[in-house]
This record gives structure tokens, sequence and C-alpha cells, in this order.
């Protein structure tokens, strides 16, 4: 008589990850909550080789939480600036304060409470209990949906409500009575390594036998792709005022796309030469030249975002600057900044302005 799938499931997997899984991982072994939290956050739509540098500076500017959560938010998103999805930062930044602030500093240790706190959702809360406390919950990240729809033959998009709840039962289901951190570091791993988005390594699949999508030769249509849709269109104008050394950023409001992050000061599309007039003057500068850059577009999850990049090289009126903390023809502009172009590398800025300033200052240097 065959096991049932369930216990054949998770015994194949956890004797695979012992095996064949990853081990060598800077947040593994170790209980260390912070540790675990942090790279959990950190490898949200993000690969495991892109965070690794990340995770280990970060923890050097910020081995604590309670160091974390009395760092000024500027200085955190520096230290992600490139990492992308920067809500993860001003999440992770406001979890920390919270952490420190009714928890002593340590992380509370059930499944609820953590999913509680700000930027932790079901899933993340789940792992960061395994991980630190051995706690008996399942996970259900993109990876492990991808795995548990190839393996199940689950039709419809797993963001859906109805598919996502049956996902949730079958990964609660399939939770073992022991080796809970092998067994999710083992789905983990498996989505990962194996069971991909694209060109799965089936034959290194240790629940290949049982797995639906491979008996029927499917792994190509499941899990069911995001309905499509066309995204709706949005223009701007950013204007880059800069003179021999430093460039002219402002900080965007905290609430947002780009929330935080230092950016070009925007204007309206067909009026962004009038803008860059007013925007120069209001800092005691007069423009010696102006060029208008190739389009950049930029694909959000809602919208798509097109912009025109207008750049103007100024000098200031007897060699001195306006103060940068707002002027009358521009009362919501209360953050602007020059900018060292030698700091733009290490400045938290959005990825398709970071990489048009990062090509003006290669250009002249």
């Amino acid at each position: 008589m065959n096991p049932p799938k369930e216990f054949s499931f998770a015994a194949r997997l956890i004797a695979w990850q012992k095996s064949q899984g990853r081990h060598d991982l800077p947040w593994q072994g170790t209980g260390d909550a912070y540790r675990i939290w942090l790279s959990e956050i950190m490898l949200q739509q993000t690969q495991v080789a892109t965070v690794i540098p990340y995770f280990r500076r970060f923890l050097a500017e910020f081995p604590t939480v309670t160091a974390l959560a009395q760092a000024p938010l500027n200085a955190v998103l520096e230290r992600w600036a490139g990492l992308g999805y920067y809500a993860r930062a001003r999440h992770l930044h406001r979890c920390a304060q919270q952490v420190a602030a009714a928890y002593g500093g340590h992380f509370p240790e059930t499944p609820a409470e953590l999913a509680a706190l700000p930027g932790i959702g079901r899933s993340t809360a789940a792992a960061i209990a395994v991980f630190a406390f051995g706690t008996r919950a399942a996970i259900l990240d993109g990876n492990v949906k991808r795995v548990l729809a190839r393996y199940f033959g689950i039709e419809g998009f797993p963001g859906s409500a109805p598919v996502e709840r049956r996902l949730w039962a079958l990964a609660e289901s399939l939770l073992p009575d022991a080796d809970l951190e092998a067994y999710t570091q083992g789905l983990m791993d498996l989505g990962a390594t194996v069971c991909r988005r694209s060109r799965p390594v089936c034959e290194n699949c240790p629940v290949r036998p049982e797995c639906v999508a491979f008996r029927k030769g499917r792994q190509v249509d499941l899990p069911t792709p995001r309905p499509r849709k066309a995204l709706p269109e949005r223009k701007t104008a950013m204007l880059l005022l800069m003179d021999e050394h430093t460039l002219l950023l402002e900080r965007r409001p905290a609430s947002g796309i780009w929330g935080g992050l230092l950016s070009l000061p925007e204007a309206d599309w067909d009026a962004a030469n009038q803008a860059a007039d007013a925007l120069a003057a209001s800092h005691g500068c007069r423009i010696l030249a102006r060029a208008l850059l190739p389009e950049v577009r930029h694909a959000f999850t809602h919208f798509r975002l097109n912009i025109r990049i207008l750049s103007c090289r100024a000098e200031h009126f007897h060699g001195e600057r306006a103060a940068s903390e707002g002027h009358k023809d521009f009362p919501d502009r209360l953050h602007q900044i020059w900018l060292p172009r030698a700091d733009v590398a290490k400045a938290a800025l959005p990825a398709p302005v970071r990489r048009a300033l990062a090509a003006i200052v290669a250009e002249d240097s």
C-alpha cells in the first residue's frame, strides 16, 4: 500500500533538503529573529544572489533591530538603494520601531503577532516563526504557490482569492510533525532552484513521481498566469538642473510611488521649459544649455509611467546658491538639495532616475 500523498511529499522534501538544499546562506544557522526577518523582507520579489551583499551591508550598518529603529529613514533608504520596491524599506523601518517600542527590541513569537507588524504578511510571519522559534506554521510565498499548483495540478491564477484559499489549505495539510525548519527551507529551495518559473529542472525534483504537472507535461501551463489587462499610461516631465559639480534633487512625499526617495523635480509634460526657468530662478541660477533626453518608460504594477527628462546646465549668480529649502514659486517643494555628482551612485533614487543620472555622470566624467 502506497503512503498518503501528504506523507510522501513532506518526507521526500525533507530528505532532499538535507542532502541537496541550500545550507550556506548568511541568514541560516541562526535563531536570530532580526536576521531572519531582514532576509525574508529582502527576499520578497528579489533573488538570493542579489540580496546577499545587501543583507551583509545592512547588518554591518544596522546590527540590531534597535539600531535600525533609531536610524533616520533616509539612512535606511540609502542602504536599500538599488534593491527596489522601496515600500519594503519604509515598512522595515516602521516595523523595527514598533518592535523596539512595543516588544523591547525582541520580535514576538507567534505568527499572528508577527503578521500584525508593518510589512509582514501571513507567509513571512510563518517563515520567521518557523526559523526563529520552531513554530509549526505553513508558508505560501510565490515559489511555494508554484510548487503546489504544479504538484497538485491546481488550475486558476494563484493570486485569486479562491485559488489562494485552496493553496493555503493544502500548505497547512502538508505540514510534517517534525523537521519543520528543513521542510520549510526545502519548499523555498525547491521553488527557487528546481521548480522554477521557466525551465524547471524536473529531473532533480524529489517529488516528481507524484507531480501532476510533470506527469501530464503541463509545467509550462501551471500555475495559471495572471490575467492580462492593458495598463493605463501616465506621463510626467522631470527637471535635471545641474552645475559643474552638483545636481538638484528633491525628497518625494512619504506616501505614493517612490515614497521618501530622492528624485528629480517634476513638471507638466508640456511646460517643462517654463518650469525649468522658474526652478533655476528660485535657486539663484541661470540656465546655460538645455537638452531633452530620450524618453524613459517605467512599468509599475498598475500603470506605465513615461518620463521626459529636461537636462539643464546652469551656473549660480555670483557663484552662490540660493537656499534650497523651498521657494515662494514652489511652496510644495520643501526638501530640495544639491547633491554632489559623486554621491549619485549611493543615493536612494528611483531606478529609472538612477539609470538616467548614472549615464549622465559617466558621460561627463
